[in-house]
Protein backbone atom coordinates (compact mmCIF):
# COMPACT_ATOMS: atom_id res chain seq x y z
CA UNK A 1 0.00 0.00 0.00
CA UNK A 2 1.17 3.59 -0.57
CA UNK A 3 2.71 5.54 2.14
CA UNK A 4 1.19 8.65 0.82
CA UNK A 5 -2.48 7.41 1.60
CA UNK A 6 -4.01 8.66 5.21
CA UNK A 7 -7.49 6.81 6.61
CA UNK A 8 -10.29 8.99 8.65
CA UNK A 9 -13.98 9.28 9.01
CA UNK A 10 -15.42 11.86 6.52
CA UNK A 11 -16.01 15.11 6.35
CA UNK A 12 -19.59 16.65 6.03
CA UNK A 13 -18.45 18.29 2.89
CA UNK A 14 -16.94 15.01 1.76
CA UNK A 15 -20.32 13.35 1.17
CA UNK A 16 -20.72 14.91 -2.89
CA UNK A 17 -17.19 13.50 -3.40
CA UNK A 18 -17.78 10.13 -1.57
CA UNK A 19 -21.02 9.42 -3.38
CA UNK A 20 -19.34 10.65 -6.88
CA UNK A 21 -16.75 7.16 -6.22
CA UNK A 22 -16.46 5.02 -9.28
CA UNK A 23 -17.57 1.78 -7.85
CA UNK A 24 -17.85 -0.10 -11.34
CA UNK A 25 -15.88 -2.85 -12.51
CA UNK A 26 -14.96 -5.24 -15.74
CA UNK A 27 -14.87 -8.96 -15.20
CA UNK A 28 -14.23 -11.68 -17.58
CA UNK A 29 -15.82 -14.51 -15.67
CA UNK A 30 -19.26 -14.80 -13.28
CA UNK A 31 -19.81 -17.27 -10.46
CA UNK A 32 -22.48 -19.22 -12.10
CA UNK A 33 -25.02 -20.84 -9.53
CA UNK A 34 -26.89 -23.90 -9.43
CA UNK A 35 -29.23 -24.27 -6.46
CA UNK A 36 -30.77 -27.29 -5.46
CA UNK A 37 -33.32 -28.45 -2.66
CA UNK A 38 -30.33 -28.95 -0.28
CA UNK A 39 -27.49 -27.04 -1.50
CA UNK A 40 -25.34 -25.15 -4.00
CA UNK A 41 -22.46 -24.78 -6.08
CA UNK A 42 -20.74 -22.13 -7.81
CA UNK A 43 -19.21 -22.34 -10.94
CA UNK A 44 -16.78 -19.62 -12.70
CA UNK A 45 -17.91 -19.42 -15.93
CA UNK A 46 -16.17 -16.86 -18.80
CA UNK A 47 -18.07 -14.22 -20.54
CA UNK A 48 -17.00 -12.34 -23.86
CA UNK A 49 -17.29 -9.93 -24.16
CA UNK A 50 -16.59 -8.98 -20.54
CA UNK A 51 -18.91 -7.59 -17.94
CA UNK A 52 -18.84 -3.93 -17.28
CA UNK A 53 -21.17 -3.08 -14.30
CA UNK A 54 -21.90 0.07 -13.36
CA UNK A 55 -24.26 0.51 -9.94
CA UNK A 56 -27.08 2.26 -9.97
CA UNK A 57 -27.46 5.21 -7.67
CA UNK A 58 -28.64 4.18 -3.90
CA UNK A 59 -32.04 5.31 -2.41
CA UNK A 60 -31.17 7.42 0.53
CA UNK A 61 -30.72 5.04 3.74
CA UNK A 62 -30.45 5.54 7.02
CA UNK A 63 -26.69 7.41 7.79
CA UNK A 64 -24.03 4.35 8.83
CA UNK A 65 -22.44 4.04 11.89
CA UNK A 66 -19.22 4.04 10.82
CA UNK A 67 -17.39 5.30 7.69
CA UNK A 68 -13.70 5.65 7.09
CA UNK A 69 -11.97 7.22 4.11
CA UNK A 70 -9.06 6.79 2.17
CA UNK A 71 -7.34 10.16 0.89
CA UNK A 72 -4.22 10.42 -1.22
CA UNK A 73 -1.45 13.30 -0.69
CA UNK A 74 -3.77 16.04 -2.29
CA UNK A 75 -6.33 14.89 0.04
CA UNK A 76 -9.06 13.33 -2.41
CA UNK A 77 -11.14 10.55 -1.38
CA UNK A 78 -9.69 7.38 -3.01
CA UNK A 79 -11.18 4.75 -0.98
CA UNK A 80 -14.46 4.71 1.43
CA UNK A 81 -15.96 2.09 3.92
CA UNK A 82 -18.96 1.56 6.22
CA UNK A 83 -20.41 -0.78 8.50
CA UNK A 84 -23.21 -1.02 11.32
CA UNK A 85 -22.78 -3.09 14.08
CA UNK A 86 -25.98 -5.48 14.74
CA UNK A 87 -25.93 -5.84 18.84
CA UNK A 88 -28.24 -8.50 18.40
CA UNK A 89 -26.43 -10.80 17.17
CA UNK A 90 -22.80 -9.44 17.35
CA UNK A 91 -22.20 -8.96 13.65
CA UNK A 92 -20.48 -6.69 12.00
CA UNK A 93 -22.20 -5.61 8.82
CA UNK A 94 -20.31 -4.29 5.93
CA UNK A 95 -22.34 -2.18 4.13
CA UNK A 96 -19.70 -0.60 1.64
CA UNK A 97 -16.10 -0.65 0.33
CA UNK A 98 -15.44 1.32 -2.58
CA UNK A 99 -11.91 2.24 -4.02
CA UNK A 100 -11.38 3.90 -7.07
CA UNK A 101 -9.95 2.00 -10.00
CA UNK A 102 -6.49 3.85 -10.07
CA UNK A 103 -5.72 2.55 -6.43
CA UNK A 104 -7.18 -0.71 -6.76
CA UNK A 105 -4.69 -4.05 -5.71
CA UNK A 106 -2.71 -1.14 -3.79
CA UNK A 107 -4.17 -2.84 -0.36
CA UNK A 108 -6.46 0.32 0.34
CA UNK A 109 -9.55 -1.95 0.28
CA UNK A 110 -7.90 -4.23 2.65
CA UNK A 111 -7.10 -1.41 5.16
CA UNK A 112 -10.21 0.41 4.70
CA UNK A 113 -11.70 -3.38 6.06
CA UNK A 114 -9.20 -3.42 9.11
CA UNK A 115 -10.29 -0.19 10.22
CA UNK A 116 -14.11 -1.62 9.74
CA UNK A 117 -13.38 -4.91 11.64
CA UNK A 118 -11.63 -2.92 14.37
CA UNK A 119 -14.96 -0.67 15.21
CA UNK A 120 -16.48 -3.97 15.06
CA UNK A 121 -14.01 -5.67 17.80
CA UNK A 122 -14.40 -2.79 19.56
CA UNK A 123 -18.18 -2.90 20.02
CA UNK A 124 -18.03 -6.59 20.71
CA UNK A 125 -19.03 -7.93 17.06
CA UNK A 126 -17.74 -11.54 16.73
CA UNK A 127 -18.05 -11.68 12.84
CA UNK A 128 -17.89 -9.58 9.77
CA UNK A 129 -20.71 -10.16 7.50
CA UNK A 130 -20.99 -8.70 3.87
CA UNK A 131 -23.31 -9.27 0.61
CA UNK A 132 -21.62 -9.13 -2.61
CA UNK A 133 -22.89 -9.95 -6.43
CA UNK A 134 -22.21 -13.20 -7.89
CA UNK A 135 -21.32 -11.30 -11.43
CA UNK A 136 -18.18 -9.25 -8.93
CA UNK A 137 -15.86 -11.35 -8.95
CA UNK A 138 -13.18 -8.98 -8.51
CA UNK A 139 -14.53 -8.46 -5.47
CA UNK A 140 -15.21 -11.92 -4.05
CA UNK A 141 -11.30 -12.50 -5.23
CA UNK A 142 -10.44 -9.43 -2.65
CA UNK A 143 -12.77 -10.47 0.31
CA UNK A 144 -11.74 -13.90 -0.04
CA UNK A 145 -8.16 -12.57 -0.02
CA UNK A 146 -9.43 -10.47 3.62
CA UNK A 147 -10.17 -13.74 5.18
CA UNK A 148 -14.08 -13.80 4.28
CA UNK A 149 -15.65 -16.93 3.12
CA UNK A 150 -18.81 -17.99 1.05
CA UNK A 151 -21.34 -18.76 3.89
CA UNK A 152 -25.13 -18.32 2.00
CA UNK A 153 -27.09 -17.13 -1.63
CA UNK A 154 -30.27 -15.77 -2.42
CA UNK A 155 -31.42 -16.24 -5.81
CA UNK A 156 -34.21 -13.90 -6.02
CA UNK A 157 -32.87 -10.76 -3.59
CA UNK A 158 -31.96 -9.31 -7.37
CA UNK A 159 -34.90 -10.10 -8.60
CA UNK A 160 -36.75 -6.74 -10.67
CA UNK A 161 -33.51 -5.23 -9.94
CA UNK A 162 -30.87 -3.91 -12.37
CA UNK A 163 -28.78 -6.68 -11.42
CA UNK A 164 -31.93 -9.21 -12.04
CA UNK A 165 -30.43 -12.50 -13.27
CA UNK A 166 -27.10 -12.29 -10.42
CA UNK A 167 -26.92 -14.14 -7.13
CA UNK A 168 -26.67 -12.46 -4.42
CA UNK A 169 -23.19 -14.16 -2.43
CA UNK A 170 -23.45 -13.80 1.60
CA UNK A 171 -19.56 -13.82 2.91
CA UNK A 172 -18.31 -13.62 6.46
CA UNK A 173 -15.18 -14.05 8.70
CA UNK A 174 -14.44 -14.06 11.97
CA UNK A 175 -13.06 -10.94 14.28
CA UNK A 176 -11.91 -12.86 17.18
Amino acid sequence: MRDDLGFRAPRPDEQQAIAALDDSFTTDHVYEVAAGDVGFALRMTPVDPPLVKVFPEEEDEDDPEFEVVAVDADGTVVGYAAADVETWNRRLVVRQVTVVPDYRGRGVGGELMRRLAAHGRQHAARTAWLETSSANVPAVRAYRRMGFRLCGLDTSLYTGTASEGETALFMSRSLV
